[in-house]
């Protein structure tokens, strides 16, 4: 059965140890291990929160590097650093993302960035998911 990967996405889960270890993957890549912290598991993975901040990064950086690049924008360097603050509450997920966006190039100026982030903020699928539920705050940093 062939599926249209814009409209479907499939992962799988599977326990690997008898605590909260597991082996995850989707389509045909190379599977991740995640696993919580001790006692509950033995910290042989990514929490399912830390995946969930690489999830958020990767999207923003994927939208704010497409819409530069739609820009004519030279980009020497990109990375995202992120922390998350949890909770003090159950569920305690996260109630605020802080997005570190470092950026290398020669003609981004802080003008482009702001109206970048704004789009961003509108077509990446992760934000969208935790507009409302989680802050996310914005850092710019050119270079």
């Amino acid at each position: 059965m062939q599926t249209d990967k814009s409209k479907e996405l499939l992962a799988k889960v599977v326990l690997i140890n008898n605590k909260l270890n597991f082996s995850g993957t989707a389509d045909s890549n190379p599977p991740v291990s995640i696993d919580y912290t001790p006692p509950l598991g033995d910290n042989l993975g990514y929490t399912s929160l830390e995946l969930f901040l690489l999830s958020l990064s990767s999207c923003v950086g994927s939208a704010v590097l497409s819409i530069l690049r739609k820009m004519k924008k030279e980009i020497k360097g990109f990375e995202i650093e992120s922390k998350g603050i949890r909770k003090q509450e159950h569920p305690t997920g996260l109630k605020t993302v802080y997005l570190n966006i470092n950026i290398n190039s020669s003609d981004v100026k802080d003008e482009d960035m702001e109206k970048v982030i704004q789009l961003s903020e509108s077509i990446c699928p992760v934000w969208s998911m935790v507009k409302g539920n989680v802050e996310v705050v914005n850092n710019v940093n050119i270079v």
